[in-house]
């Protein structure tokens, strides 16, 4: 697994991942959408993200099951992960180089808006398909 390092906007967090691949995947889902300003560009780390000491990382719970993780003095959307941490994707934009990311997939498609198309042919999955697949039960 490569060793990357992210960052956000203001550079008081900053953090190692080691994503099993360079590739990132797109959410479409409605708080994505709020919470990025867009679509979530993110990349899959597993549990590898380690914060540097005295990062002030802020959480919101946003649901049963999954938090957002934030940077408390300058705001930026950096990671979306499962409340037990082991699920955490941080978006592409934390690390200097986003083109090193190949698109592979979009989650939430039927909530996509029609206003705009990706040009990569992904792995596409619906709402459904999603809570299907990696949802606990009851969530």
């Amino acid at each position: 697994m490569p060793e990357l390092r992210g960052k956000c906007m203001c550079g008081a967090v900053q953090f190692t991942a080691f994503p099993p691949a360079l590739e990132a995947g797109v959410c479409h889902c409605g708080q994505c959408s709020q919470w990025s300003g867009g679509m979530f560009v993110n990349v899959y780390c597993a549990d590898t993200i380690i914060f540097d000491e005295s990062a002030p990382v802020g959480s919101y719970k946003a649901s049963e099951w999954g938090e957002r993780l934030f940077c408390s003095k300058c705001g930026s959307s950096l990671i979306w992960q499962t409340q037990d941490g082991q699920h955490q994707s941080a978006s592409v934009h934390c690390f200097d180089n986003p083109s090193q990311f190949t698109l592979t997939t979009q989650i939430f498609i039927d909530r996509k808006p029609d206003c705009y198309a990706l040009a990569n042919k992904t792995e596409n999955m619906t709402e459904a398909e999603v809570f299907a697949k990696y949802a606990p039960d009851g969530a």
